[in-house]
């Protein structure tokens, strides 16, 4: 006897893992059996019978929280551009069907990308469409990642060390990194620079969960070398101003050196790699006219699936 499958059977499994998606994302069944619009014993039993048939155990239940086990985390990383692409359907059908002129960009991006990378994009975009809304979210790395999984920007701009498996990177433009010091500074003045002179010194830098303290300690862990950080500040404009106060020296990147500030600047490229900016996008994510527009005029050339 041949075993025919059940019809009903992947109309079952998605809402399965819309269950399974929704408590996931907040955390709670009742959450999710909220946002749903289902009750609670609904989601519990969707959840069971997913566990069931794929033979794992999916959350760990703490009296009333409940955490993703790893084999949860991974049918995350699987589900969210299934479930997220049939629930966004409607919503990213209109966005298509809108005319190019109207609608709304949403990019997440850090202070520094905003400030120095993206005023020339933002310009030209809002010349050519003065009919779109545009917001730039002022937001760290990792806060951008999370919002554009979660759906809630379009895409995102800056530099990313590590490419996760769920998202694309799509490199627009390069920087190298400099030394900055007061002007009578003792590296100011030096002929050749190495990686042990710059260690002896005081550095300023912005906060550790940022890519340049990564960078920066990378670096110097490779060649074994210790290093102080006497100042933890954020923003280049701020580091800039506490080594013309003679706090420190600092690592940055070039595009923030405009020439008229009280500093020595001495590239380090032989010692630090470049930062690349670009943008980063949901893999599945289905962008709107609006948002591939700005994305053609960072880069007109860029191969991707959207553009």
């Amino acid at each position: 006897m041949i075993n025919r499958p059940d019809p009903r059977y992947k109309q079952n499994r998605m809402q399965q893992l819309r269950g399974f998606y929704y408590t996931a994302r907040t955390g709670s069944v009742s959450a999710a059996a909220k946002k749903m619009y289902l009750t609670q014993p609904t989601v519990s039993l969707q959840i069971q019978a997913l566990e069931r048939e794929l033979g794992v155990q999916l959350f760990e239940r703490h009296g009333p929280r409940i955490e993703l086990t790893p084999n949860g985390k991974l049918l995350l990383d699987l589900a969210t551009p299934l479930v997220t692409g049939v629930d966004e359907l409607h919503q990213e059908f209109e966005a298509r069907r809108d005319s190019v002129e109207w609608g709304r960009v949403i990019i997440a991006a850090g202070g520094s990308t905003i400030q120095y990378v993206l005023p020339h994009y933002v310009k030209a975009f809002v010349q050519a469409h003065p009919q779109v809304e545009l917001k730039l979210d002022n937001v760290t790395g990792q806060e951008g990642l999370a919002k554009l999984r979660a759906g809630e920007v379009d895409f995102a701009v800056g530099p990313l060390l590590d490419i996760p498996r769920d998202l694309q990177f799509f490199p627009i433009v390069s920087y190298d990194p400099v030394l900055i010091t007061p002007v009578d500074h003792l590296l100011a003045k030096k002929k050749y620079l190495s990686l042990q002179d710059i260690c002896r010194f005081p550095l300023i830098l912005p906060p550790r969960h940022l890519s340049t303290w990564r960078m920066v300690e990378l670096v110097f862990s490779e060649q074994q070398l210790d290093y102080e950080v006497a100042l933890e500040v954020g923003g280049w404009e701020v580091i800039k101003k506490y080594v013309e106060l003679k706090m420190g020296i600092s690592i940055v990147m070039s595009i923030c050196i405009t020439g008229n500030e009280s500093l020595a600047v001495r590239p380090v490229a032989q010692f630090f790699p470049k930062r690349t900016y670009g943008i980063v996008l949901r893999k599945g994510k289905i962008l709107n006219c609006a948002a591939l527009n700005f994305i053609r005029i960072m880069d007109p050339g860029l191969e991707m699936e959207n553009v």
